[in-house]
């Protein structure tokens, strides 16, 4: 680990080293999807998730991509409902909804509260909502959203890594304690938790990532989570292609995540997942990349841990990073 850079990562320099947004239009969601997911009651069923435009979040994480699609000003009251009216319009029937918001859903300035109501009758229909929110944001607020729900409310978290001074170099404006005393005001009121874990986050190497992504689990599990979703760590965002440049990151390899979702759920603590979003970048060989993807989703979906891919590109050295 570089312990010299911590000094100018901050949101200004994080900031500076963008590039541009995408167009988005405030009354339509960026994107929609429908995937299958192993629910809290171990059936696999069908779960939409709705990609909300919506103002940038305000933390300005040293990972994160999402501002790329959201606006630079707080939508209007309304534009919320509106975009989950129009998508849910466009999808088949589904019992299960996440809103993501590129943010935090209990941000005043994101979702405002006066939205709330009209945004529960659009899920009376639901069986789970799950919403993302920083640490720090959950409070009574999270209670009144989710005594207006039918559906039961579930509330992902990004905990990212246990590692107290690798999380406040990522710039998150949080601590471990924040997110204890988060997760323990919601399992004290009902209310499911998921963390996401990052794989391998700047200034790690790649035992390093492995081992952290570990205890992240571990620690995300003993203060109440029900659920994990670790994310191997991308570039793409401008400040991350230069710490790559100078060294201080390099991609995580598939073989690590394999690891680490094994890890996972071998502890039979609650459900594990591994993010499978474009795993191609975290594999060299064309062999078997295929073959491992269906393996991470297979795991995924039966919460077992499946036979290995054998290929010979696990005997071969590495490149830097993998």
């Amino acid at each position: 680990m570089s312990k010299n850079d911590e000094g100018f990562i901050n949101s200004k320099w994080i900031v500076s080293n963008r590039g541009k947004k995408n167009i988005v239009d405030p009354r339509r969601p960026y994107a929609w999807l429908v995937e299958k997911e192993r629910t809290a009651s171990g059936k696999i069923e069908d779960t939409a998730i709705i990609f909300l435009t919506n103002s940038e979040c305000p933390f300005h994480c040293l990972m994160c991509d999402l501002w790329k699609n959201t606006t630079d000003k707080p939508v209007p009251v309304g534009a919320i409902p509106d975009q989950i009216e129009w998508a849910l319009a466009q999808m088949t029937e589904v019992k299960h909804l996440k809103l993501y918001n590129s943010g935090s859903f209990f941000d005043e300035r994101a979702i405002p509260e006066d939205d709330y109501k009209r945004i529960a009758v659009l899920l009376e229909n639901f069986d789970t909502v799950i919403v993302e929110s920083h640490p720090k944001l959950i409070n009574e607020k999270s209670l009144r959203f989710r005594d207006m729900l039918k559906p039961e409310l579930e509330i992902a978290i990004g905990l990212e890594i246990a590692h107290p001074e690798i999380l406040k170099m990522l710039n998150k404006q949080m601590t471990l304690e924040d997110f204890s005393h988060a997760t323990t005001f919601l399992t004290k009121n009902k209310i499911l938790t998921r963390a996401f874990i990052l794989l391998r986050p700047p200034f790690l190497s790649e035992s390093e990532g492995v081992y952290w992504a570990k205890k992240s689990i571990d620690f995300a599990f003993d203060n109440g989570v029900e659920c994990c979703t670790i994310i191997p760590v991308r570039a793409g965002n401008g400040a991350m292609e230069l710490l790559m440049g100078k060294g201080d990151f390099n991609l995580p390899s598939i073989n690590s995540l394999e690891t680490v979702l094994e890890y996972g759920i071998g502890l039979n603590a609650g459900r594990v997942f591994a993010d499978v979003w474009d795993l191609g970048l975290f594999s060299n060989c064309k062999k078997c990349i295929d073959q491992r993807i269906n393996r991470i989703t297979a795991m995924n979906l039966s919460q077992n841990i499946t036979n290995q891919i054998r290929c010979t590109c696990i005997f071969s050295k590495p490149e830097k990073g993998f």
